[in-house]
């Protein structure tokens, strides 16, 4: 059966996401395949390219081909480029609740979120640590226990988890535990088969110190909690390594030997995927319910300033979110 459309959120409407929304329309329009609408307000589009006004996600595959569908929502104020107002926060908002009810609904495929800025919209009363406890949060069934999102960059021919995001590098080794590990495997495991189809998923745990702890010498992370975290994994059937040294993990995954790397901390993880994949880069969201991308960057104020933004990264979470969807379907 053929998918419906996927759907992008505007995200910052003072940021790049509007001018590379519309250059990712005109970089795909004639794959309908990869057919998307965007939630936000028309005239933030109808600069960069023909729009086309929706009132249902029903009504957008047909339009994709000769325009830019919209699905207008919430009133924003005059927007200039580069030029963040928190008084757009409640369009913002509204864009990635809607977006996330449509998918939910069966309306569109999968949700492509525009960047956004979290300061801005804690001025106004927003109460989530970041864009993906937000969806999360909205994905969760009612009654239910909070869903565990989890962070995965693909990029440069590399897949990468993250077991701690955004936090300090000293609060690291307090927060890691064997549990969560094992659960943060799980995850990633299950989301390899069924995301990205590979039926025999390989999976490697970076160390946490230099040389994986070399036996305890340089910290004994690896050996008290993430080779204890593999252990545990190996014996439901998941085939993942102990702590390999962060110096040379990615090689191997780039060389083959792993599907996926489980990286302990965020610049551990985000460095090598943007060295080797700048500007392709993407960032899944693994463990709900829903399909949903981002480009990797954020919301660019001085890029949309200069008129000069790049949507290679957004081009590349919308083929990411396509290709997650018809794998789902599959199941």
């Amino acid at each position: 059966m053929p998918l419906p459309p996927l759907v992008l959120s505007m995200g910052d409407p003072a940021g790049v996401g509007p001018a590379i929304t519309a250059a990712a329309w005109e970089a795909l329009k004639d794959d309908s395949s990869l057919a998307f609408y965007v939630i936000g307000a028309p005239d933030l589009y109808s600069q960069h390219c023909p729009v086309q006004e929706i009132s249902s996600p029903e009504e957008a595959a047909a339009a994709f081909g000769s325009a830019l569908p919209v699905f207008p929502v919430g009133n924003l104020p005059e927007i200039a480029p580069g030029k963040p107002d928190a008084a757009a926060a409640p369009a913002i908002i509204s864009a990635i609740e809607t977006g996330v009810a449509h998918v939910r609904a069966g309306k569109a495929a999968g949700l492509v979120t525009n960047p956004i800025n979290k300061a801005l919209l804690y001025e106004t009363g927003f109460r989530h640590p970041g864009h993906t406890e937000f969806i999360a949060e909205l994905c969760r069934p009612d009654g239910a226990a909070a869903l565990r999102p989890v962070m995965m960059l693909t990029g440069g021919g590399l897949r990468v988890a993250l077991a701690t995001i955004h936090q300090s590098l000293a609060s690291v080794p307090g927060s890691l535990t064997r549990d969560s590990l094992v659960e943060l495997g799980t995850i990633v495991h299950a989301a390899l088969k069924t995301d990205f189809g590979i039926p025999s998923p390989r999976i490697a745990f970076s160390g946490l110190n230099p040389h994986a702890g070399e036996g305890g010498a340089l910290g004994r992370e690896e050996i008290e909690i993430i080779n204890p975290a593999a252990e545990t994994l190996r014996s439901r059937n998941i085939d993942i390594s102990d702590a390999r040294p962060g110096d040379t993990v990615f090689a191997e995954a780039v060389s083959g030997k792993y599907d996926a790397v489980i990286a302990m901390t965020h610049d551990q993880g985000l460095i090598p995927v943007k060295t080797l994949d700048f500007w392709g880069g993407v960032n899944m969201t693994l463990g709900l319910p829903i399909v949903r991308t981002s480009p990797d960057h954020g919301t660019g104020y001085d890029a949309a300033a200069a008129g000069n933004p790049r949507p290679d990264s957004l081009i590349a979470a919308i083929k990411s979110a396509a290709m997650v969807a018809r794998n789902r379907q599959t199941q």
